[in-house]
């Protein structure tokens, strides 16, 4: 059952989405020039309720805010909604108390990890993916990052491979790095987003559901 929400306090929208007795949660955060539906992220985000997660793919701007390019790079502001979606779910939906994930894309992955690294341990932000992110734009959050952090880039978007192993290499975490070859910095060649999908759905059943099971 998907329902839409609305975020305060800004109202930004969300689709939110949980399978019957779900024991996990993934918010989605975007890169530029995205938004809520963008179809990647649907298309991921249906393989993780497939696999038991509940999802929340959310706008993080206003669409004044969109209007203005330079806001598509403010991963800090970004990073902020994501937090007030993580409480706006633990306090309105069924998520309640259990393990919350991000999947973050392109810029979206710094947003993820910025708030990953801001998270309260009330907030129980238990694992990132970042699939063909720009981590870098996390700065010195990425020294702030606990939550077990998996990075996937395509093996033909060599400036993201750079910029990916230098983040990989400053994050304290539990941390994994996988190149899909053959993958570019979209991941549009013929399976290799349901790739991403799998290990995103490997990494959030290791650290989240083992965390929901105690």
């Amino acid at each position: 059952m998907e329902t839409t929400l609305y975020i305060p306090p800004l109202g930004l929208a969300g689709q939110f989405a949980a399978p019957a007795d779900f024991a996990a949660a993934v918010i989605f955060a975007h890169g530029t020039s995205s938004g809520r539906m963008s179809p990647r992220n649907v298309r991921v985000a249906a393989r993780l309720r497939e696999a038991g997660f509940a999802t929340l793919l959310m706008d993080l701007l206003t669409a004044g805010e969109r209007a203005d390019p330079a806001n598509q790079f403010d991963v800090h502001r970004q990073s902020e909604r994501l937090l007030l979606a993580v409480r706006h779910l633990r306090a309105t939906t069924a998520v309640e108390r259990k393990p919350i994930g991000f999947f973050g894309a392109g810029s979206g992955a710094a947003s993820a990890l910025i708030a990953a690294g801001r998270a309260a341990e009330h907030d129980g932000v238990g694992a990132v993916v970042c699939r063909g992110g720009r981590p870098d734009l996390a700065e010195e959050w990425l020294n702030a990052v606990a939550a077990p952090t998996l990075l996937v880039v395509g093996g033909k978007d060599a400036p993201a491979l750079d910029l990916n192993n230098d983040a990989f290499n400053r994050l304290h975490c539990t941390k994994a790095l996988e190149v899909v070859p053959g993958a570019g910095r979209l991941f549009e060649e013929t399976g290799k987003l349901d790739q991403v999908a799998d290990s995103a759905r490997s990494w959030f059943a290791t650290h989240l559901l083992k965390a929901a099971n105690g």
